[in-house]
Protein backbone atom coordinates (compact mmCIF):
# COMPACT_ATOMS: atom_id res chain seq x y z
CA UNK A 1 0.00 0.00 0.00
CA UNK A 2 1.35 3.43 -0.96
CA UNK A 3 2.13 6.23 1.46
CA UNK A 4 -0.55 8.92 1.55
CA UNK A 5 0.67 11.97 -0.37
CA UNK A 6 -1.80 14.83 -1.04
CA UNK A 7 0.15 15.93 -4.13
CA UNK A 8 -0.61 12.64 -5.90
CA UNK A 9 -4.07 11.90 -4.47
CA UNK A 10 -6.19 13.68 -7.13
CA UNK A 11 -7.77 15.98 -4.55
CA UNK A 12 -10.63 18.34 -5.38
CA UNK A 13 -11.44 21.89 -4.25
CA UNK A 14 -13.42 20.76 -1.17
CA UNK A 15 -11.97 18.05 1.08
CA UNK A 16 -13.92 16.37 3.87
CA UNK A 17 -12.04 14.22 6.38
CA UNK A 18 -14.37 11.86 8.20
CA UNK A 19 -14.10 8.88 10.51
CA UNK A 20 -14.94 7.68 14.02
CA UNK A 21 -13.49 9.44 17.04
CA UNK A 22 -9.80 8.87 17.64
CA UNK A 23 -8.79 7.62 14.17
CA UNK A 24 -6.75 10.74 13.38
CA UNK A 25 -9.05 12.94 11.28
CA UNK A 26 -7.53 16.17 12.58
CA UNK A 27 -3.99 14.86 12.10
CA UNK A 28 -4.67 13.90 8.49
CA UNK A 29 -6.56 17.12 7.75
CA UNK A 30 -3.86 19.40 9.18
CA UNK A 31 -1.00 17.41 7.61
CA UNK A 32 -2.77 17.67 4.25
CA UNK A 33 -3.26 21.42 4.71
CA UNK A 34 0.42 22.02 5.45
CA UNK A 35 1.55 19.78 2.60
CA UNK A 36 -0.60 21.74 0.13
CA UNK A 37 0.39 25.13 1.56
CA UNK A 38 4.08 24.22 1.34
CA UNK A 39 3.45 23.51 -2.33
CA UNK A 40 2.30 27.12 -2.77
CA UNK A 41 -1.47 26.63 -2.49
CA UNK A 42 -3.92 28.81 -0.55
CA UNK A 43 -5.73 26.62 1.97
CA UNK A 44 -8.47 27.08 4.53
CA UNK A 45 -9.15 24.43 7.16
CA UNK A 46 -12.34 24.39 9.19
CA UNK A 47 -13.18 22.07 12.08
CA UNK A 48 -16.73 21.32 13.21
CA UNK A 49 -15.79 18.32 15.36
CA UNK A 50 -16.99 18.58 19.00
CA UNK A 51 -13.77 16.83 20.08
CA UNK A 52 -11.51 18.75 17.72
CA UNK A 53 -7.99 19.49 18.87
CA UNK A 54 -7.26 21.77 15.91
CA UNK A 55 -6.09 24.53 18.27
CA UNK A 56 -3.75 22.13 20.06
CA UNK A 57 -2.33 20.80 16.81
CA UNK A 58 -1.60 24.27 15.43
CA UNK A 59 -0.71 25.60 18.90
CA UNK A 60 -2.76 28.75 18.38
CA UNK A 61 -6.13 29.98 19.64
CA UNK A 62 -8.85 29.70 17.00
CA UNK A 63 -12.43 30.92 16.68
CA UNK A 64 -15.21 30.69 14.11
CA UNK A 65 -13.46 33.42 12.10
CA UNK A 66 -10.59 32.19 9.85
CA UNK A 67 -7.14 33.40 10.89
CA UNK A 68 -3.60 32.69 9.60
CA UNK A 69 -1.71 29.78 11.17
CA UNK A 70 1.63 30.95 12.61
CA UNK A 71 4.61 29.27 10.99
CA UNK A 72 2.87 28.33 7.74
CA UNK A 73 2.38 30.57 4.74
CA UNK A 74 -0.92 30.05 2.96
CA UNK A 75 -3.19 28.51 5.65
CA UNK A 76 -6.17 30.10 7.37
CA UNK A 77 -7.93 28.09 10.08
CA UNK A 78 -11.27 28.28 11.88
CA UNK A 79 -12.62 26.16 14.71
CA UNK A 80 -16.35 26.08 15.34
CA UNK A 81 -17.69 24.79 18.63
CA UNK A 82 -20.71 22.77 17.49
CA UNK A 83 -21.92 22.34 21.08
CA UNK A 84 -22.24 26.12 21.43
CA UNK A 85 -23.77 26.28 17.95
CA UNK A 86 -26.26 23.57 18.89
CA UNK A 87 -27.23 25.43 22.08
CA UNK A 88 -27.79 28.63 20.12
CA UNK A 89 -29.72 26.74 17.45
CA UNK A 90 -31.88 25.01 20.06
CA UNK A 91 -32.77 28.32 21.71
CA UNK A 92 -33.61 29.90 18.34
CA UNK A 93 -36.22 27.15 17.83
CA UNK A 94 -37.60 27.03 21.39
CA UNK A 95 -37.45 30.73 22.29
CA UNK A 96 -40.60 31.84 20.43
CA UNK A 97 -42.67 29.27 22.32
CA UNK A 98 -41.59 30.19 25.86
CA UNK A 99 -44.57 31.51 27.79
CA UNK A 100 -46.96 30.30 25.09
CA UNK A 101 -46.78 26.53 25.60
CA UNK A 102 -46.93 24.53 28.85
CA UNK A 103 -43.57 23.99 30.53
CA UNK A 104 -43.78 20.24 29.90
CA UNK A 105 -44.00 20.97 26.18
CA UNK A 106 -40.96 23.26 26.34
CA UNK A 107 -39.01 20.56 28.19
CA UNK A 108 -39.99 18.04 25.54
CA UNK A 109 -38.87 20.34 22.71
CA UNK A 110 -35.59 20.99 24.51
CA UNK A 111 -34.85 17.30 24.89
CA UNK A 112 -35.82 16.62 21.30
CA UNK A 113 -33.11 19.13 20.36
CA UNK A 114 -30.43 17.85 22.77
CA UNK A 115 -29.13 14.84 20.87
CA UNK A 116 -26.21 14.20 18.54
CA UNK A 117 -28.42 14.81 15.51
CA UNK A 118 -28.94 18.43 16.51
CA UNK A 119 -25.18 18.89 16.90
CA UNK A 120 -24.75 17.53 13.38
CA UNK A 121 -27.34 19.92 11.96
CA UNK A 122 -25.81 22.87 13.82
CA UNK A 123 -22.39 21.91 12.45
CA UNK A 124 -23.77 21.64 8.94
CA UNK A 125 -25.32 25.07 9.40
CA UNK A 126 -21.81 26.44 10.02
CA UNK A 127 -19.84 24.82 7.21
CA UNK A 128 -22.66 25.28 4.68
CA UNK A 129 -21.70 28.96 4.73
CA UNK A 130 -18.25 28.08 3.40
CA UNK A 131 -19.65 25.74 0.77
CA UNK A 132 -21.87 28.48 -0.63
CA UNK A 133 -19.73 31.63 -0.15
CA UNK A 134 -18.37 32.75 -3.54
CA UNK A 135 -15.70 34.97 -1.91
CA UNK A 136 -14.33 32.02 0.06
CA UNK A 137 -14.53 29.83 -3.03
CA UNK A 138 -12.38 32.24 -5.06
CA UNK A 139 -9.82 33.04 -2.35
CA UNK A 140 -8.66 29.47 -1.62
CA UNK A 141 -7.36 26.65 -3.79
CA UNK A 142 -8.46 24.07 -1.21
CA UNK A 143 -11.07 24.20 1.56
CA UNK A 144 -10.62 21.41 4.10
CA UNK A 145 -13.25 20.31 6.62
CA UNK A 146 -12.15 18.34 9.66
CA UNK A 147 -15.29 16.16 9.85
CA UNK A 148 -18.09 15.42 7.41
CA UNK A 149 -21.86 15.19 7.94
CA UNK A 150 -23.30 11.71 8.21
CA UNK A 151 -25.49 10.25 5.52
CA UNK A 152 -28.43 10.39 7.92
CA UNK A 153 -28.08 14.16 8.40
CA UNK A 154 -27.79 14.80 4.67
CA UNK A 155 -30.76 12.61 3.78
CA UNK A 156 -32.91 14.51 6.26
CA UNK A 157 -31.95 17.81 4.63
CA UNK A 158 -33.11 16.50 1.27
CA UNK A 159 -36.62 15.53 2.41
CA UNK A 160 -39.58 17.80 1.60
CA UNK A 161 -40.96 17.72 5.15
CA UNK A 162 -37.75 19.20 6.49
CA UNK A 163 -38.91 22.51 5.02
CA UNK A 164 -42.58 22.40 5.98
CA UNK A 165 -44.43 23.43 9.13
CA UNK A 166 -44.77 19.76 10.04
CA UNK A 167 -42.37 19.99 12.98
CA UNK A 168 -44.23 22.91 14.52
CA UNK A 169 -47.42 20.89 14.57
CA UNK A 170 -46.35 17.37 15.54
CA UNK A 171 -44.22 15.69 18.15
CA UNK A 172 -44.26 12.09 17.04
CA UNK A 173 -42.18 9.19 18.29
CA UNK A 174 -39.38 8.83 20.82
CA UNK A 175 -36.54 9.82 18.53
CA UNK A 176 -34.71 12.90 17.28
CA UNK A 177 -37.66 14.68 15.70
CA UNK A 178 -37.39 18.41 15.83
CA UNK A 179 -33.77 19.06 14.96
CA UNK A 180 -34.61 20.69 11.63
CA UNK A 181 -37.36 22.91 12.95
CA UNK A 182 -35.42 26.15 12.52
CA UNK A 183 -34.09 25.72 9.01
CA UNK A 184 -37.01 26.72 6.84
CA UNK A 185 -35.51 30.07 5.80
CA UNK A 186 -32.26 28.51 4.59
CA UNK A 187 -33.55 26.02 2.06
CA UNK A 188 -31.67 27.53 -0.92
CA UNK A 189 -28.35 27.65 0.95
CA UNK A 190 -28.68 24.07 2.12
CA UNK A 191 -29.76 22.84 -1.29
CA UNK A 192 -26.64 24.35 -2.85
CA UNK A 193 -24.44 22.90 -0.09
CA UNK A 194 -25.81 19.39 -0.59
CA UNK A 195 -25.36 19.69 -4.37
CA UNK A 196 -21.71 20.69 -3.83
CA UNK A 197 -21.13 17.68 -1.58
CA UNK A 198 -22.54 15.38 -4.26
CA UNK A 199 -20.39 16.86 -7.05
CA UNK A 200 -17.40 14.52 -7.49
CA UNK A 201 -15.53 17.19 -9.46
CA UNK A 202 -15.71 19.56 -6.51
CA UNK A 203 -15.69 17.37 -3.39
CA UNK A 204 -13.52 14.50 -2.14
CA UNK A 205 -14.47 12.47 0.93
CA UNK A 206 -11.40 11.12 2.72
CA UNK A 207 -12.33 8.24 5.00
CA UNK A 208 -9.80 8.00 7.82
CA UNK A 209 -9.58 4.67 9.64
CA UNK A 210 -7.29 2.59 11.80
CA UNK A 211 -5.92 -0.81 10.71
CA UNK A 212 -8.27 -2.55 13.12
CA UNK A 213 -11.36 -4.62 12.44
CA UNK A 214 -13.83 -2.50 14.43
CA UNK A 215 -12.63 0.73 12.83
CA UNK A 216 -12.71 -0.75 9.33
CA UNK A 217 -16.26 -2.04 9.79
CA UNK A 218 -17.43 1.38 11.00
CA UNK A 219 -15.70 3.01 8.03
CA UNK A 220 -17.45 0.69 5.59
CA UNK A 221 -20.80 1.62 7.14
CA UNK A 222 -20.08 5.36 6.83
CA UNK A 223 -18.91 4.93 3.24
CA UNK A 224 -22.10 3.09 2.29
CA UNK A 225 -24.30 5.70 4.00
CA UNK A 226 -22.62 8.57 2.17
CA UNK A 227 -22.66 6.71 -1.15
CA UNK A 228 -26.43 6.37 -0.84
CA UNK A 229 -26.86 10.15 -0.86
CA UNK A 230 -24.43 10.79 -3.72
CA UNK A 231 -21.02 11.37 -2.04
CA UNK A 232 -19.27 8.80 -4.20
CA UNK A 233 -15.83 10.41 -4.64
CA UNK A 234 -14.24 8.58 -1.71
CA UNK A 235 -10.67 7.74 -0.74
CA UNK A 236 -9.41 5.62 2.16
CA UNK A 237 -6.57 6.67 4.48
CA UNK A 238 -5.38 3.97 6.86
CA UNK A 239 -3.69 5.76 9.74
CA UNK A 240 -1.33 4.29 12.33
CA UNK A 241 0.16 1.29 10.50
CA UNK A 242 2.99 -0.26 12.54
CA UNK A 243 5.90 -1.19 10.28
CA UNK A 244 8.81 -2.51 12.35
CA UNK A 245 7.96 -4.90 15.21
CA UNK A 246 10.87 -5.52 17.58
CA UNK A 247 9.38 -7.19 20.67
CA UNK A 248 6.44 -9.38 21.66
CA UNK A 249 3.82 -6.61 22.08
CA UNK A 250 4.81 -4.87 18.84
CA UNK A 251 4.85 -8.18 16.93
CA UNK A 252 1.35 -8.93 18.22
CA UNK A 253 0.12 -5.51 17.08
CA UNK A 254 1.81 -5.90 13.70
CA UNK A 255 0.25 -9.35 13.15
CA UNK A 256 -3.19 -8.12 14.22
CA UNK A 257 -3.07 -5.10 11.90
CA UNK A 258 -1.92 -7.12 8.90
CA UNK A 259 -4.61 -9.74 9.49
CA UNK A 260 -7.36 -7.11 9.81
CA UNK A 261 -6.15 -5.31 6.67
CA UNK A 262 -6.20 -8.56 4.69
CA UNK A 263 -9.75 -9.20 5.87
CA UNK A 264 -11.04 -5.65 5.48
CA UNK A 265 -14.56 -5.25 3.99
CA UNK A 266 -14.61 -5.76 0.23
CA UNK A 267 -16.20 -2.35 -0.38
CA UNK A 268 -13.18 -0.64 1.19
CA UNK A 269 -10.75 -2.69 -0.88
CA UNK A 270 -12.31 -1.18 -4.00
CA UNK A 271 -11.56 2.40 -2.92
CA UNK A 272 -8.32 4.27 -3.74
CA UNK A 273 -6.33 3.81 -0.54
CA UNK A 274 -3.08 4.88 1.09
CA UNK A 275 -1.43 4.42 4.48
CA UNK A 276 0.21 6.61 7.08
CA UNK A 277 2.65 4.73 9.35
CA UNK A 278 2.36 4.91 13.12
CA UNK A 279 4.45 7.85 14.26
CA UNK A 280 6.37 7.94 17.51
CA UNK A 281 5.69 11.58 18.37
CA UNK A 282 2.68 13.58 19.47
CA UNK A 283 1.29 15.39 16.45
CA UNK A 284 1.17 18.91 17.85
CA UNK A 285 2.97 21.93 16.47
CA UNK A 286 3.65 22.76 12.85
CA UNK A 287 7.06 21.02 12.83
CA UNK A 288 5.59 17.65 13.83
CA UNK A 289 2.56 17.94 11.53
CA UNK A 290 4.88 18.66 8.63
CA UNK A 291 6.81 15.43 9.38
CA UNK A 292 3.77 13.14 9.48
CA UNK A 293 3.53 12.60 5.71
CA UNK A 294 7.27 12.59 5.02
CA UNK A 295 8.85 9.32 3.98
CA UNK A 296 12.06 9.96 5.91
CA UNK A 297 11.44 10.11 9.65
CA UNK A 298 13.82 11.27 12.41
CA UNK A 299 15.30 8.59 14.68
CA UNK A 300 13.19 7.72 17.70
CA UNK A 301 14.68 8.41 21.09
CA UNK A 302 12.81 7.43 24.23
CA UNK A 303 13.83 8.13 27.79
CA UNK A 304 13.32 5.06 30.00
CA UNK A 305 10.45 5.53 32.45
CA UNK A 306 9.32 3.49 35.40
CA UNK A 307 6.21 1.43 34.73
CA UNK A 308 3.41 2.88 36.87
CA UNK A 309 1.30 0.44 38.85
CA UNK A 310 -2.32 0.84 37.80
CA UNK A 311 -5.41 -0.64 39.48
CA UNK A 312 -6.94 -3.61 37.64
CA UNK A 313 -10.51 -4.44 36.76
CA UNK A 314 -10.61 -6.70 39.84
CA UNK A 315 -10.97 -3.55 41.92
CA UNK A 316 -14.23 -2.78 40.11
CA UNK A 317 -15.53 -6.32 40.55
CA UNK A 318 -14.87 -6.22 44.30
CA UNK A 319 -16.79 -2.96 44.58
CA UNK A 320 -19.74 -4.26 42.56
CA UNK A 321 -20.00 -7.22 44.94
CA UNK A 322 -19.52 -5.13 48.08
CA UNK A 323 -22.22 -2.69 46.96
CA UNK A 324 -24.52 -5.53 45.84
CA UNK A 325 -25.18 -3.95 42.44
CA UNK A 326 -27.95 -5.52 40.36
CA UNK A 327 -27.53 -3.80 36.96
CA UNK A 328 -24.17 -3.02 35.34
CA UNK A 329 -23.73 -1.25 32.00
CA UNK A 330 -20.49 -0.81 30.08
CA UNK A 331 -20.65 2.47 28.21
CA UNK A 332 -18.44 4.08 25.58
CA UNK A 333 -17.99 4.93 21.93
CA UNK A 334 -17.58 2.26 19.25
CA UNK A 335 -14.25 0.46 19.25
CA UNK A 336 -13.22 1.08 22.87
CA UNK A 337 -13.92 -2.50 23.97
CA UNK A 338 -17.28 -2.39 25.77
CA UNK A 339 -18.11 -6.01 24.95
CA UNK A 340 -14.69 -7.19 26.07
CA UNK A 341 -14.98 -5.43 29.41
CA UNK A 342 -18.57 -6.63 29.91
CA UNK A 343 -17.45 -10.21 29.31
CA UNK A 344 -14.52 -9.85 31.69
CA UNK A 345 -16.84 -8.52 34.37
CA UNK A 346 -19.33 -11.35 33.85
CA UNK A 347 -16.63 -14.02 34.16
CA UNK A 348 -15.04 -12.44 37.21
CA UNK A 349 -18.41 -12.01 38.95
CA UNK A 350 -19.23 -15.65 38.21
CA UNK A 351 -15.89 -16.63 39.76
CA UNK A 352 -17.17 -14.93 42.94
CA UNK A 353 -20.20 -17.27 42.88
CA UNK A 354 -22.62 -14.77 41.37
CA UNK A 355 -25.14 -15.79 38.72
CA UNK A 356 -24.84 -13.38 35.81
CA UNK A 357 -27.03 -12.51 32.84
CA UNK A 358 -24.80 -11.05 30.11
CA UNK A 359 -26.72 -9.11 27.48
CA UNK A 360 -25.06 -7.80 24.34
CA UNK A 361 -25.75 -6.37 20.90
CA UNK A 362 -22.54 -7.82 19.51
CA UNK A 363 -23.04 -10.31 16.63
CA UNK A 364 -23.59 -13.85 17.89
CA UNK A 365 -20.49 -15.26 16.19
CA UNK A 366 -18.31 -12.79 18.09
CA UNK A 367 -19.84 -13.89 21.36
CA UNK A 368 -19.02 -17.47 20.47
CA UNK A 369 -15.38 -16.49 20.21
CA UNK A 370 -15.44 -15.45 23.86
CA UNK A 371 -15.95 -19.12 24.79
CA UNK A 372 -18.43 -18.35 27.56
CA UNK A 373 -19.10 -21.83 28.94
CA UNK A 374 -19.67 -21.00 32.60
CA UNK A 375 -23.02 -22.41 33.84
CA UNK A 376 -23.34 -19.37 36.13
CA UNK A 377 -23.53 -17.07 33.06
CA UNK A 378 -26.54 -16.86 30.76
CA UNK A 379 -26.22 -14.86 27.57
CA UNK A 380 -28.76 -12.80 25.65
CA UNK A 381 -27.91 -11.65 22.17
CA UNK A 382 -30.10 -8.71 21.18
CA UNK A 383 -30.24 -8.46 17.41
CA UNK A 384 -29.80 -4.71 16.93
CA UNK A 385 -31.13 -4.70 13.38
CA UNK A 386 -34.15 -6.78 14.29
CA UNK A 387 -35.27 -4.70 17.29
CA UNK A 388 -34.65 -1.49 15.35
CA UNK A 389 -36.83 -2.70 12.47
CA UNK A 390 -39.58 -3.72 14.88
CA UNK A 391 -39.57 -0.27 16.44
CA UNK A 392 -39.46 1.48 13.06
CA UNK A 393 -42.38 -0.59 11.78
CA UNK A 394 -44.39 0.18 14.91
CA UNK A 395 -43.95 3.94 14.56
CA UNK A 396 -44.42 3.99 10.77
CA UNK A 397 -47.62 1.95 10.88
CA UNK A 398 -49.15 4.50 13.25
CA UNK A 399 -47.83 7.44 11.22
CA UNK A 400 -49.37 6.13 8.00
CA UNK A 401 -52.82 6.26 9.57
CA UNK A 402 -52.84 10.06 9.91
CA UNK A 403 -49.96 11.57 7.88
CA UNK A 404 -49.18 12.50 4.30
CA UNK A 405 -46.64 10.54 2.24
CA UNK A 406 -44.03 13.31 2.61
CA UNK A 407 -44.42 13.38 6.37
CA UNK A 408 -44.17 9.59 6.54
CA UNK A 409 -40.93 9.79 4.52
CA UNK A 410 -39.61 12.28 7.04
CA UNK A 411 -40.56 10.00 9.93
CA UNK A 412 -38.87 7.08 8.14
CA UNK A 413 -35.60 9.00 7.83
CA UNK A 414 -35.77 10.26 11.39
CA UNK A 415 -36.14 6.64 12.52
CA UNK A 416 -32.70 5.89 11.06
CA UNK A 417 -31.07 8.25 13.56
CA UNK A 418 -28.67 7.13 16.32
CA UNK A 419 -31.23 8.16 18.95
CA UNK A 420 -33.84 5.82 17.51
CA UNK A 421 -31.39 2.92 17.50
CA UNK A 422 -30.53 3.55 21.15
CA UNK A 423 -34.20 3.59 22.12
CA UNK A 424 -35.02 0.42 20.19
CA UNK A 425 -32.11 -1.45 21.76
CA UNK A 426 -32.88 -0.04 25.19
CA UNK A 427 -36.44 -1.35 25.00
CA UNK A 428 -35.01 -4.82 24.39
CA UNK A 429 -32.62 -4.39 27.33
CA UNK A 430 -35.57 -3.40 29.51
CA UNK A 431 -37.19 -6.75 28.71
CA UNK A 432 -33.98 -8.57 29.66
CA UNK A 433 -33.69 -6.78 32.99
CA UNK A 434 -37.37 -7.35 33.74
CA UNK A 435 -36.76 -11.13 33.68
CA UNK A 436 -34.74 -10.83 36.93
CA UNK A 437 -33.35 -14.36 36.54
CA UNK A 438 -29.83 -13.70 37.89
CA UNK A 439 -28.00 -12.02 40.77
CA UNK A 440 -26.69 -9.36 38.43
CA UNK A 441 -27.30 -8.25 34.84
CA UNK A 442 -24.29 -7.04 32.81
CA UNK A 443 -25.13 -5.14 29.63
CA UNK A 444 -22.49 -4.13 27.11
CA UNK A 445 -24.13 -0.88 25.99
CA UNK A 446 -25.69 1.92 28.00
CA UNK A 447 -28.30 4.43 26.87
CA UNK A 448 -27.13 8.01 26.96
CA UNK A 449 -28.79 10.45 29.32
CA UNK A 450 -30.34 12.12 26.29
CA UNK A 451 -32.06 8.87 25.33
CA UNK A 452 -33.46 8.34 28.81
CA UNK A 453 -34.71 11.91 29.07
CA UNK A 454 -36.19 11.60 25.60
CA UNK A 455 -38.14 8.51 26.64
CA UNK A 456 -39.48 10.33 29.68
CA UNK A 457 -40.21 13.65 27.99
CA UNK A 458 -41.88 12.03 25.00
CA UNK A 459 -44.20 10.02 27.24
CA UNK A 460 -45.01 13.05 29.41
CA UNK A 461 -45.64 15.22 26.38
CA UNK A 462 -47.84 12.53 24.87
CA UNK A 463 -49.99 12.63 27.98
CA UNK A 464 -50.15 16.41 27.76
CA UNK A 465 -51.36 16.56 24.14
CA UNK A 466 -53.19 13.20 24.16
CA UNK A 467 -51.23 12.06 21.12
CA UNK A 468 -48.25 9.76 20.63
CA UNK A 469 -46.63 7.22 18.38
CA UNK A 470 -43.82 4.91 19.31
CA UNK A 471 -45.26 4.37 22.81
CA UNK A 472 -42.86 3.70 25.66
CA UNK A 473 -43.48 0.16 27.00
CA UNK A 474 -44.17 -0.44 30.69
CA UNK A 475 -40.88 -2.34 31.11
CA UNK A 476 -38.98 0.79 30.07
CA UNK A 477 -40.96 3.03 32.39
CA UNK A 478 -40.41 0.60 35.27
CA UNK A 479 -36.68 0.39 34.56
CA UNK A 480 -35.95 4.13 34.48
CA UNK A 481 -36.22 4.62 38.28
CA UNK A 482 -33.98 1.59 38.86
CA UNK A 483 -31.33 3.00 36.55
CA UNK A 484 -31.26 6.20 38.59
CA UNK A 485 -30.80 4.29 41.85
CA UNK A 486 -27.07 4.11 42.79
CA UNK A 487 -27.83 1.22 45.15
CA UNK A 488 -28.85 -0.95 42.19
CA UNK A 489 -27.11 0.37 39.08
CA UNK A 490 -23.53 1.09 38.01
CA UNK A 491 -22.52 2.45 34.61
CA UNK A 492 -18.87 1.83 33.79
CA UNK A 493 -17.30 4.20 31.30
CA UNK A 494 -14.94 2.39 28.91
CA UNK A 495 -12.45 4.55 27.05
CA UNK A 496 -8.99 4.59 25.48
CA UNK A 497 -5.95 6.60 26.67
CA UNK A 498 -6.23 9.05 23.78
CA UNK A 499 -7.52 12.58 23.29
CA UNK A 500 -10.79 12.06 21.42
CA UNK A 501 -12.09 8.97 23.30
CA UNK A 502 -11.46 10.72 26.63
CA UNK A 503 -13.33 13.87 25.63
CA UNK A 504 -16.17 11.85 24.13
CA UNK A 505 -16.41 9.92 27.41
CA UNK A 506 -16.55 13.16 29.38
CA UNK A 507 -19.46 14.34 27.23
CA UNK A 508 -21.28 11.05 27.73
CA UNK A 509 -20.78 11.35 31.49
CA UNK A 510 -22.24 14.86 31.42
CA UNK A 511 -25.18 13.41 29.51
CA UNK A 512 -25.73 10.84 32.26
CA UNK A 513 -25.47 13.53 34.93
CA UNK A 514 -28.43 15.28 33.30
CA UNK A 515 -30.37 12.04 33.59
CA UNK A 516 -29.25 11.53 37.21
CA UNK A 517 -27.72 8.13 36.45
CA UNK A 518 -24.87 6.71 38.60
CA UNK A 519 -21.54 6.30 36.81
CA UNK A 520 -18.64 5.97 39.22
CA UNK A 521 -16.14 3.64 37.55
CA UNK A 522 -13.93 4.09 34.47
CA UNK A 523 -11.89 1.53 32.52
CA UNK A 524 -8.96 2.77 30.42
CA UNK A 525 -8.75 -0.03 27.87
CA UNK A 526 -6.02 -1.21 25.48
CA UNK A 527 -3.15 0.67 27.14
CA UNK A 528 0.28 0.36 25.50
CA UNK A 529 1.86 1.80 28.63
CA UNK A 530 0.64 -1.20 30.61
CA UNK A 531 2.30 -3.68 28.19
CA UNK A 532 5.86 -2.63 29.18
CA UNK A 533 6.86 -2.72 25.52
CA UNK A 534 10.49 -2.11 24.54
CA UNK A 535 9.67 -1.16 20.95
CA UNK A 536 10.82 2.44 20.50
CA UNK A 537 7.77 3.60 18.53
CA UNK A 538 5.33 1.98 20.93
CA UNK A 539 7.26 3.28 23.93
CA UNK A 540 6.98 6.80 22.59
CA UNK A 541 3.25 6.35 22.00
CA UNK A 542 2.84 4.77 25.43
CA UNK A 543 4.49 7.70 27.18
CA UNK A 544 1.78 10.00 25.77
CA UNK A 545 -0.92 7.88 27.44
CA UNK A 546 0.13 8.80 30.95
CA UNK A 547 -1.47 12.26 30.96
CA UNK A 548 -4.80 10.79 29.84
CA UNK A 549 -4.71 8.04 32.45
CA UNK A 550 -3.98 10.72 35.06
CA UNK A 551 -6.95 12.72 33.77
CA UNK A 552 -9.23 9.71 34.14
CA UNK A 553 -7.89 9.16 37.65
CA UNK A 554 -8.74 12.78 38.49
CA UNK A 555 -12.23 12.96 36.96
CA UNK A 556 -13.17 9.56 38.43
CA UNK A 557 -11.85 10.48 41.90
CA UNK A 558 -9.65 7.40 41.75
CA UNK A 559 -12.39 4.98 40.70
CA UNK A 560 -10.66 3.62 37.61
CA UNK A 561 -8.81 0.60 36.20
CA UNK A 562 -6.33 0.17 33.35
CA UNK A 563 -6.30 -2.81 31.01
CA UNK A 564 -3.27 -3.46 28.82
CA UNK A 565 -3.40 -3.74 25.04
CA UNK A 566 -3.92 -7.25 23.71
CA UNK A 567 -4.31 -8.41 20.09
CA UNK A 568 -7.70 -9.63 18.84
CA UNK A 569 -8.96 -9.15 22.37
CA UNK A 570 -12.55 -9.99 21.58
CA UNK A 571 -11.47 -13.36 20.14
CA UNK A 572 -9.53 -14.51 23.19
CA UNK A 573 -10.70 -16.96 25.83
CA UNK A 574 -10.60 -14.40 28.64
CA UNK A 575 -9.37 -15.83 31.93
CA UNK A 576 -10.07 -14.60 35.44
Amino acid sequence: MVLYQPSTANLTHYLFFTGKGGVGKTTMATATAIHLADAGKQVMIVSTDPASNLQDVFETKLSNQPKPVPGVTGIDAANFDPIVAANEYRESVIGPYRGKLPEVAIQNMSEQLSGSCTVEIASFNEFAKFLTDSAVDQKYDYIIFDTAPTGHALRMLQLPSAWSNYLDQNQEGASCLGQLAGLGDQKATYKKAVETLNNAELTTLLLVTRPQRASLVETERAAAELTQIGMTNQQLIINGVLEQPTDEPSQAIFDQQQSDLRDMPTALKLLPSAKVPLRAYNVTGVANIRKVLQEEQPPVTVKPTLQPKFPSIDKIVDDLIDQNKKIVFTMGKGGVGKTTVATQLAKKLAAHHKTVHLATTDPADHLALFKIDDPAITVSHIDEKQVLKQYQDEVLNKAKQTMSADDVDYIAEDLRSPCTQEIAVFRAFADVVAQNDSDIVVIDTAPTGHTLLLLNSTENYAEEVKRTTGEVPQNVLALLPRLQDPKQTEIITVTLPETTPIYESLRLNADLDRAKMPHKWWVVNQSLLATQTTNSVLQARASSELKWIKKVKAVSNGYYAVEKWQPNFEQMNLTV
